[in-house]
């Protein structure tokens, strides 16, 4: 098996972290990753950019990503890209459900958006937003769709009565409850469960063998002895077999 540097680009636009702080981890996992995969010692380099511009940037050359869903909605036909496993996130799982919130009392239907501004960790991927988070609905045309990685913020501002709403994963609206203005939010509309997280091979840059073999070594890690290691400071419990959302088609 050819011993060629291939980089994983691990991108999570919205979310906190910084590329210096997740840089040892990466490099952890991209070294577990290849020794299960039966890949040459230091065959497989990973990065972390916490922008879409930055893992967009990255992407021109890697082969292989680490994307949320909507990173992957919003950029695999224009990247091809080829899930070849999904992440099972701890406290999460493979999938998850997206929430939309208002404030109480103001959102009945799409109608009543007219004028808002939709702000989401997701708010980069307008096509994730528009047709697989609210799937169905037909918002108005001037409603605004905005990336916001400050969601406690985003919130106040609902709660607060601006024309605002809030698209939240799964692990923020659990949060809802908690907050001591909650009963001013109301959950207006919740998605299917979508994935989490696919590692994606990228525009067919790797030798088909190469890619078999990492295949099959990422969905034995969490189960294989000593590789849970890597994927537990990255929120990772292993990975399956992908499976996109009916209606979605590989790139």
């Amino acid at each position: 098996m050819s011993a060629a540097l291939a980089t994983l680009v691990f991108c999570a636009p919205g979310y906190p972290g910084t590329a210096g702080d997740a840089q040892p981890l990466v490099d952890r996992f991209a070294s577990a990753a290849a020794a299960i995969s039966d890949w040459p010692q230091g065959s497989l380099a990973a990065v972390y950019d916490p922008t879409e511009e930055g893992g967009l940037a990255k992407l021109k050359d890697a082969a292989l990503a680490f994307v949320p869903y909507p990173f992957y909605v919003e950029h695999a036909a224009q990247l091809h890209l080829t899930p070849l496993v999904q992440a099972d996130v701890a406290d999460i799982g493979t999938e998850q459900r997206w929430t939309l919130v208002a404030k109480a009392g103001r959102v009945s239907g799409a109608d009543a958006m007219a004028g808002y501004t939709i702000l989401s960790v997701a708010g980069y991927a307008r096509d994730f937003v528009l047709h697989s988070a609210l799937s169905g609905w037909v918002l108005p045309p001037d409603v605004k769709i905005e990336p916001s990685g400050q969601i406690l913020s985003a919130l106040r501002r609902v709660a607060a009565g601006e024309p605002v709403a809030a698209l939240l994963d799964q692990t923020q609206a659990a949060a809802l409850a908690s907050l001591p203005f909650a009963a001013e939010l109301k959950t207006v509309r919740e998605s299917a469960l979508l994935p989490v997280a696919f590692i994606v091979a990228v525009d067919a840059r790797l030798q088909r063998d190469r890619v078999h073999a990492l295949q099959a070594g990422l969905l034995k890690m969490g189960q294989a002895p000593g590789s849970a290691d890597s994927l537990e400071p990255l929120r990772l419990k292993g990975f399956v077999l992908p499976k996109l959302p009916a209606g979605s088609t590989a790139p």
